[in-house]
């Protein structure tokens, strides 16, 4: 099982300090639009991430076919998928991609939002996301690192 998670910093500290080490991800996919059409940005995030990872940058719908085009070799439980928002996590989702549970790590807080937990503000259609993952059966985890409680039961 890869291990997918929502954090609007996508590469950072916690990513490759705590996330790495727990889920024992050889493979970084990071889907996201904007990152996958700025090579400065794809440049600044692979410096910190250990060469011993691979990291691939996609557009958010072309994300199921890179996954499904690794090799056959791979074990997919070394995968860490990370995305920005939980719209584009609903594209993913839209286009092929299927997984069991959803780590949300961290929504920015913005005015008219709602903080439902240290990390983690929802406005509505946020949170009419995260339900429509409750409800086709993905289970949602709440935590900015692993050895966290999960934080919110949503």
């Amino acid at each position: 099982m890869q291990w997918v998670r929502i954090d609007n910093r996508l590469v950072h500290g916690q990513i490759i300090e705590t996330w790495l080490p727990y889920t024992h991800a050889k493979y970084i996919f990071v889907a996201n639009d904007e990152t996958a059409a700025d090579d400065l940005q794809q440049q600044i995030m692979s410096l910190a991430i250990p060469q011993s990872v691979n990291c691939i940058f996609t557009k958010v719908e072309a994300l199921p076919n890179a996954v499904k085009s690794l090799n056959s070799g791979v074990d997919h439980s070394n995968v860490l998928i990370l995305f920005s928002s939980c719209n584009d996590v609903k594209r993913a989702v839209d286009s092929g991609l299927s997984f069991n549970a959803l780590n949300i790590g961290n929504i920015h807080y913005s005015p008219g939002k709602k903080q439902i937990s240290p990390s983690v503000a929802l406005n509505s259609e946020e949170e009419s996301c995260l339900r429509y993952f409750l409800d086709i059966g993905i289970e949602l985890d709440f935590r900015c690192v692993p050895n966290d409680p999960v934080q919110v039961r949503f």
